[in-house]
């Protein structure tokens, strides 16, 4: 108990810097009977969208990894609130995570997707700095993203092996330049979508270079990856999950894939028992594993 007590003092002394930087009235921290932590609304950065959760067990290893959640919204939409339900089921499994809002892809403003991979950065240079305080190891995280939030944690996963550990790809795009993402149907009603992301003008004809470094499949690194994908997934094509996958086995890098029958996007969302009984379970395996 006195370990909890220390970890809880510690870990709130360290955010004072952060809050006496915030005019946020909307930060809080809620401590459990057991000295569980949650912590809503931490600022990382200046944008107002620059915030981010923090839920903390009441006991967990000191080798444990962090769990950074990114949620979906075709990078122009959706909050940290959405993935909200994932993050309470870690916090029920004893294992600490982080919820963050990103910047969102806009032409006026300038954000793009490399624009939200800065923002995970700069959560997880924030998070390193205080992982200590909380009995934590820097460097030591697994992303878990949803739709877009997938494709940014696959993304900046694979690019950034060193701080990874694992990657939980749940209905992300994969593949925005390949001759079968530009000669496939799915292509003609997303790469408009995809073409904002990036910022560049996509030509079908003549693909910038900018649409493969944007592409999860074209920068594959040695992160072990859990793929989830439906097969009747309109909004990312079944194709672009099954890609990842054989990418990933052709190159020995160990993952695994959660092909979903009789599934569409984002599935936990709409479906209760396959959340509970095939995506929870899932997730939580390859956590531990």
């Amino acid at each position: 108990m006195k370990k909890l007590i220390l970890k809880y003092h510690f870990f709130v002394l360290g955010l004072i810097s952060f809050v006496l930087q915030s005019c946020n009235t909307k930060f809080r921290v809620w401590v459990g009977t057991n000295n569980e932590q949650k912590i809503y609304n931490l600022k990382y950065g200046e944008h107002k969208r620059q915030k981010i959760d923090v839920f903390l067990p009441s006991d967990y290893p000191e080798d444990a990894p962090v769990v950074l959640l990114i949620h979906g919204g075709a990078w122009k939409y959706g909050r940290k609130e959405h993935m909200i339900h994932i993050q309470k089921m870690l916090f029920n499994h004893n294992i600490p995570s982080i919820n963050m809002n990103y910047r969102l892809v806009s032409k006026s403003k300038k954000v793009t997707y490399r624009e939200q991979l800065e923002d995970i950065n700069a959560v997880i240079t924030k998070f390193n700095e205080l992982a200590g305080k909380a009995e934590l190891q820097p460097d030591n995280y697994i992303l878990l993203g949803e739709s877009a939030g997938g494709h940014l944690a696959l993304l900046y996963g694979y690019q950034h092996s060193d701080r990874i550990r694992k990657i939980i790809s749940m209905s992300a795009p994969t593949d925005f330049y390949s001759g079968e993402y530009l000669q496939s149907f799915y292509s003609k009603y997303s790469s408009p979508t995809v073409q904002t992301a990036v910022g560049t003008r996509f030509q079908r004809k003549n693909i910038s270079e900018e649409f493969r470094k944007a592409s999860p499949i074209a920068n594959i690194s040695n992160v072990p990856t859990l793929i989830f994908q439906g097969n009747q997934d309109f909004l990312v094509n079944k194709k672009q999950g099954l890609a990842l996958d054989s990418a990933l086995t052709a190159r020995n890098i160990p993952h695994k894939l959660i092909f979903m029958e009789n599934t569409g996007h984002a599935p936990r969302f709409f479906n209760k028992k396959k959340r509970d009984s095939l995506i929870y379970p899932n997730i939580l395996e390859w956590i531990r594993s």
